[in-house]
Formats: C-alpha cells, sequence, structure tokens
C-alpha cells in the first residue's frame, strides 16, 4: 500500500492535513480491501464509525470509468470528489492561470465592494488595504507563483480604491502605484508589492529544501526532480508540476542571497560558489587560468588549519585575497549555507523582498534616480508627527504636490482657469496656496508663525517646506 511518484522516491501512504485524513494507494482490487479491513478494525478498536457519505475518493487523470466503478464498489466508498480546491488551493492548475487564480481576485474585489459604502479617510483605507486586501493571497503565493498580471491586476484594484470613494466613482490617481509601493521610509505608502513578495514567499520554500534535506517534502521533490545535483544547480525542464516550477522562481532569488560559511571547505567550489563576504560581488574575481584547485579545503593549510596565505596571494588578485583571509575557519564543521543580506545569516521573507525589490531597480537603473528633492527627504518625520491620521495623509500629499490644485488638475489637460480664487492674482499651486497667497499671509500672521512662513518661503520645493529643520516639530 502506498504511493510513489518515482522510482527513488519514498513510498506514500497518508498525510495528514487539519481535520482531514488522506490516504494514498494504487487503484486495485487487494489494496481496496486491505483499505476497508483496516477501517473496520478501527471502528472495532475505537467504537467510533466512519462516516463514509462524507468521505470521497480522487482518482488520477488515467483512471478509466470501469476501473474507477470496481475500486469504488470494493472500498465501499460511493462518491468521487470533484473539488477544484483543497485547502483554499486549486487542486489542477491548468495552462491559463489567470483563470486558476481567477478566485483570489474575486475574493479582493468582493473584500472592496463591501468597503466602498463606509466613508473612511485615506488613512483608514491604508489599513483595510494592507490588513486585509493585501493578506488574502498571501497563503496561495507561498505555494504557487500567480504571475505577474494577476498580481498587478490585484494592486489596481486596491489602488482604485484608495484613491476613489464611493463605487462606480474613478478619481484621478495623482501617483503612480511605483511611487505608493514604496517604503514609507523612501516617500511611498508602504503597499506590498505583491509579485515581488509572491517570489519571497516562494524563496522561502526553498530555503527550506536547504536547511532541511531530510524533510517529507525535500526528499520527494529531489527524488522526482534533482536526484544526481542539488536544488540550487537545478535547470528547468518540461513536465514539471506547476508547484514545482514556482519553487524555482524563488530559487532564481535565493541564489542572489545567500552565501557559503567555510568549515571544513570540502563542499564549496572555489569558482563557482559565493563565499566572499561582501555586498557587490560574492564570487571570485580573478581569472582561474590554468590553475587545478576547485575546493576550499586546498586553500587551508592541513599542518596548522590555517589560510595558506602565500597559496591565496599567488592565485587570487590583491582584492580577492584580502576578503578571503579575513575569513574565519570553523575547525571541525562542515560548510553549511547561510542568508547574506541578514547578519545572523537567517532567512526571513522581508530580507528577500527587500532583495528582490533592490535588484528589479537596479535593473530597470531606477536606483537613485527619484529626484534629488525625494531622495533626501526626511519622509519617516511625516509620519511621527503627533497629529491625526488622515493630517499626516494629506501633508503626505502636499509633499509629492499631488493635491487637487488647479495647477496640478491642469497639468492633467483639464482646461480651467488656474488664478487662486482668494487673492484672484497668481496661480493656484501648493507654494502659493499655503505661503504666497495674500489671505493665506494674514493666517500666518494671526498665528504668530510670520517667520516661520518667511523661512519656508525662502525654499524652492514644496516638499522642503514640510522638513525645514526648525519647525519640522
Amino acid at each position: 500500500m502506498g504511493v510513489k511518484i518515482c522510482k527513488q522516491a519514498p513510498s506514500l501512504t497518508h498525510l495528514f492535513f487539519a481535520d482531514d485524513s488522506l490516504l494514498l494507494l494504487s487503484v486495485r482490487k487487494d489494496e481496496a480491501i486491505e483499505v476497508r479491513n483496516i477501517l473496520s478494525n478501527y471502528e472495532k478498536c475505537s467504537g467510533q464509525t466512519i462516516n463514509k457519505d462524507k468521505s470521497a475518493i480522487l482518482f488520477s487523470a488515467n483512471v478509466t470509468n470501469d476501473v474507477k466503478g470496481s475500486f469504488l464498489h470494493h472500498i465501499g466508498i460511493t462518491s468521487e470528489v470533484f473539488n477544484e480546491k483543497y485547502l483554499g488551493l486549486p487542486v489542477f492548475i491548468g495552462k491559463s492561470k489567470a483563470k486558476a487564480f481567477a478566485f483570489l481576485k474575486q475574493k479582493i474585489w468582493s473584500h472592496i465592494q463591501g468597503w466602498k459604502e463606509k466613508l473612511l479617510s485615506k488613512a483608514g483605507k491604508e489599513i483595510l488595504i494592507k490588513a486585509i486586501a493585501q493578506a488574502i493571497p498571501v497563503y496561495a503565493m507561498s505555494c504557487f507563483y500567480l504571475t505577474k498580471s494577476v498580481c498587478d491586476e490585484s494592486t489596481t484594484m486596491v489602488l482604485r480604491y484608495w484613491w476613489a470613494q464611493q463605487e462606480k466613482h474613478r478619481k484621478i490617481h495623482w501617483l503612480g502605484k511605483e511611487k505608493m509601493m514604496k517604503p514609507k521610509s523612501k516617500g511611498g505608502l508602504g503597499f506590498r508589492d505583491l509579485h515581488a513578495f509572491n517570489i519571497a514567499m516562494l524563496a522561502r520554500q526553498g530555503w527550506r529544501l536547504i536547511q532541511h534535506p531530510q524533510s517529507l517534502c525535500a526528499q520527494i521533490l529531489k527524488a522526482r526532480y534533482y536526484h544526481d545535483s542539488d536544488v540550487l544547480h537545478y535547470h528547468s525542464r518540461s513536465g514539471m508540476s506547476y508547484s514545482w516550477r514556482s519553487i524555482l522562481k524563488g530559487i532564481e532569488l535565493l541564489k542572489k542571497g545567500i552565501i557559503w560559511r567555510v568549515g571544513d571547505g570540502e563542499q564549496i567550489d572555489v569558482w563557482d560558489d559565493p563565499g566572499l563576504p561582501r555586498k557587490s560581488n560574492r564570487f571570485i574575481k580573478s581569472r582561474r587560468g590554468p590553475i587545478l584547485i576547485r575546493k576550499v579545503c586546498e586553500l587551508i593549510d592541513p599542518i596548522t588549519n590555517r589560510w595558506d596565505a602565500s597559496l591565496i596571494q599567488s592565485m587570487f588578485c590583491q582584492e580577492d585575497a584580502n576578503v578571503i583571509l579575513k575569513i574565519p575557519l570553523r575547525e571541525d564543521e562542515e560548510d553549511f549555507i547561510a542568508w547574506h543580506p541578514d547578519t545572523k545569516g537567517r532567512f526571513s521573507v522581508k530580507s528577500a523582498y527587500n532583495l528582490y525589490i533592490y535588484e528589479v531597480e537596479q535593473e530597470e537603473g531606477m536606483q537613485g534616480q527619484s529626484g534629488g528633492d525625494i531622495t533626501c527627504f526626511n519622509w519617516k518625520r511625516i509620519w511621527k508627527y503627533q497629529v491625526p491620521n488622515k493630517m499626516k495623509h494629506f501633508i503626505w500629499r502636499l509633499a509629492h504636490n499631488s493635491l487637487p490644485l488647479r495647477q496640478n488638475i491642469k497639468r492633467r489637460g483639464v482646461k480651467l482657469d488656474t488664478i487662486c480664487p482668494m487673492c484672484h492674482r497668481l496661480d493656484e499651486d501648493g507654494g502659493h496656496l499655503f505661503l504666497k497667497c495674500k489671505c493665506v499671509r494674514q493666517l500666518w500672521r494671526a498665528l504668530d508663525l510670520e517667520e516661520a512662513r518667511l523661512d519656508f518661503f525662502l525654499l524652492t520645493a514644496c516638499q522642503q517646506n514640510i522638513f525645514w529643520r526648525r519647525y519640522g516639530n
């Protein structure tokens, strides 16, 4: 009794999920009778009765109807299960991934529809989006790659809700989703990039395969896909399951963050494995040439158990040699893999997420190109102000020049008079409305803040007006 997915894999007889018991067996008469006898003995010993009306069988696709009927008769169960989902996840995933994961978008949409009748502030919407809407697909993300299109469509739904107020009202999105998904410390609202988070969650699955190779899941996957290699050196091929194909997406991210810690040096390849603890490049930069040395253990003096300094300096460039000689050696320990972005070498979804965002920005050339007024901005101070959250959101929008002022509306292609409706003299923009307008100046004087207004006035950018160091608190 039991099922093997391949010759090298361990035999699976049963699995327990929550309050479900799954028995795995071949579709044969003798195994059906054996299971029926086991269940009968269980009833006699425990005094409990198996509810066969709540029991069902799921056959593989290559079982004919005649064989199904015979098997159901011998095992004593009459129903066959046709569930599309089990424990909230799809049982079968076809060619259309958008169709397979459409239920996630529908679930997000149904929650948003219930919120639209509530007249919530932007701060209230932020909490709902982060705590509920963006948390809905997390469970599925830990097992499957949802595709970028599904993630982008889900993000678009929640951002449309954030900018609008009532159902069927389409409001202007004053800021792009890329800015809103940045951390609050970098000028965004901290909304989660679902695609990046999906990859980070799958990277955690890959990390578990590395750290726990004796787990049942790791043994089965290794037997099926990489029995003659390891998970980090596996290459995609046809015939893979979608769950394994999804994990490989996370493993690609893992490769950008793992580093080998040196023990005895037996497992680390000098030229192909990342072992140098530096941020820019964890691989050897020196040219290999005709050198025959391949394992790190060959760079260690067997007598002193220290680095062979003369050999290392003769093999590698000065930069590589200096880094290698500073790496501590762990005697009587095996080499092991650590997570380089964390100082303690521990993997976390958060650090994997940040690594993915950093890599994307590097590839797209976005790093440091947001503009000087934004990158040097102390955005954290907005969220530390002792004021209601809706006021923080107002200040944040003012700092981004994303308030619906007349000049901003005109930039959106709307034809209107941009003259200030209070003084009827100059165009209405952030600087004029809050600092320069004569009516506003009177208000500053009435509050005895004229000196502060003059200091603000000396600053040219509306964003800088908020963070002048004398009046930031």
